[in-house]
């Protein structure tokens, strides 16, 4: 498609895009161009304004001002289905599947084929294969979503949206909860649709992605266009971080070896569901132990267990010398022993409630009047003083915790541990959908927590994290233990030797 003057029009445009809620402007006045056939990435801080640019996108908000334009065409999308049948499509975190139902009736929910005013089963097969074909898969349509692990799930996903004739495909931090093999499948089916034509918008915090698959990139800050790059060439991750942040982060962890006290955290045969055998580890006081593993291999369970969120059958724990007996999570709370969940947001706010009450959640036992009435006055003083510590950027405490950006409200759950005495603190995967920006400033407290002697261990699914945080690294395989390694030598070879199933394992 051309103009009058044989300029090429681009297929997606976004001009002076505005939203305003009460007291915050979300977005103000972005204007951007996304190619048909390419990969256009949109990165920035959480809270920059890329959720809320995407929901304007698939029709589930509206912009104050400003338009959007497909193909040329003026759009204002009133809900989520007219961008739909605009041939629009946003691939959430989360995805919009139904488990129970199968592959097939997942891609075609809403429009399914119909003989003789019944679902027509063999034609629902046929274009459901085809339709996976298409991205490369080959999957038995009429196997149920539940029995698919999440990469394959987010494929079909991606179908589904083909079925409904998608031209504009976004993409909103799809890695997040995928292995390596899962992200290089995935990238292939975004070829895919780049070769096809497809228009393709991908937010991602891991700047290693945009360099691999992006054609152009969109920098936003504090809800406005900071920046369009029409070609990566030439450009590397720190000019992008400048443009997000606003200032150059040249070491994002910055570590600073401290002294060790005593031991905080003793375990001595730790045993429970789906670890095949027990566990033994020490953690000082002021250390930082990182626990690396690929997906599968157990550090989630053995958090977990430490934590009591599972039942450990078997095997000792002790906080700061003295026998801890943790059957429920309030033992480990009451012993000094905290745990910030991988999926914060089911497991780790309360989505309904504001800052002050996720903030207050666990500290409210010891802090209640007579008769069990809330003490306002304490909770109020410790909100403010937790949201000055942690640079919590909110427009009031009052502000309910999901509309907040995902760094913002790992923040609140660190907040919400710091209200208690905390003595060892378990971190599952603390940067997972954070930026850059935000990475820095929870690196900077985790080493600020360990240098006032409170003991720290750190899951991360990604290896130069454990490396840059860690004092020592434990490594899981399979669900056991595998090896405990220093610092100085932690290679990235002989971790990853540790952590590989035996057979696929090289010598370390």
């Amino acid at each position: 498609m051309a103009n009058a003057d044989g300029a090429p029009v681009p297929f997606l445009r976004f001009e002076n895009v505005a939203k305003r809620y009460p007291g915050v402007a979300a977005l103000r006045g972005v204007s951007f161009d996304v190619a048909e056939g390419s990969v256009h990435a949109l990165i920035g801080e959480n809270g920059a304004g890329k959720s809320t640019l995407l929901k304007i996108l698939g029709g589930s908000q509206r912009p104050t001002s400003g338009c959007l334009r497909i193909g040329g065409l003026e759009r204002d999308f009133r809900s989520t289905s007219e961008a739909i049948a605009a041939g629009v499509a946003v691939i959430q975190q989360e995805l919009q599947l139904v488990p129970g139902m199968t592959v097939g009736e997942n891609i075609y929910l809403g429009h399914l084929p119909v003989r003789r005013g019944v679902v027509d089963r063999r034609r629902l097969r046929e274009l459901a294969a085809a339709q996976m074909r298409r991205l490369g898969e080959e999957i038995d349509p009429d196997t149920r979503l539940a029995r698919l692990p999440i990469g394959q799930r987010q494929t079909v996903e991606i179908a589904k949206a083909l079925s409904r004739g998608a031209k504009v495909v976004a993409f909103d931090e799809p890695t997040s909860s995928l292995s390596a093999r899962e992200i290089d499948r995935l990238f292939a089916v975004i070829g895919e649709l780049r070769r096809s034509g497809c228009a393709i918008l991908y937010v991602s915090h891991r700047m290693e992605e945009i360099f691999r698959i992006c054609d152009a990139c969109t920098v936003l800050r504090d809800g406005g266009h900071v920046r369009t790059h029409s070609s990566l060439a030439g450009l590397s991750q720190n000019s992008f971080v400048r443009d997000m942040v606003g200032r150059s982060i040249d070491d994002v962890f910055g570590y600073a070896p401290r002294p060790l006290g005593p031991p905080a955290l003793e375990v001595d045969g730790l045993s429970g569901p789906r670890l095949p055998s027990p566990v033994s580890l020490e953690v000082r006081q002021g250390e930082i132990l990182g626990l690396f593993g690929l997906v599968g291999a157990g550090r989630t369970r053995l958090l977990k267990l430490l934590f009591g969120a599972l039942r450990p059958s078997g095997g000792s724990i002790r906080i700061h010398g003295r026998p801890v007996a943790v059957r429920e999570p309030i033992d480990a709370i009451r012993a000094g022993l905290v745990y910030c969940t991988e999926d914060r947001k089911r497991e780790g706010i309360v989505p309904m409630l504001s800052v002050t009450e996720n903030c207050n959640l666990t500290a409210r036992r010891n802090n209640l009047r007579a008769f069990g009435v809330v003490n306002e006055r304490w909770e109020r003083s410790n909100v403010l003083g937790q949201i000055g510590a942690l640079g919590i950027k909110t427009p009031s405490p009052e502000q309910l915790i999901r509309n907040l950006s995902g760094g913002t409200q790992q923040k609140v759950i660190l907040a919400r541990w710091l209200s208690e005495e905390v003595k060892v603190m378990l971190l599952d995967e603390p940067t997972r959908g954070i930026d850059i920006g935000a990475k820095s400033e929870i690196y900077s407290l985790i080493f600020r927590l360990a240098r006032e002697g409170m003991a720290l261990i750190v899951v991360s699914s990604d290896l130069p994290e454990v490396l840059g945080l860690a004092d020592r690294v434990a490594v899981m395989r399979e669900g056991r233990l595998s090896a405990v390694l220093d610092r100085a030598d932690a290679s990235p070879e002989r971790v990853l030797a540790h952590a590989l199933p035996l057979e696929k394992a090289v010598p370390a």
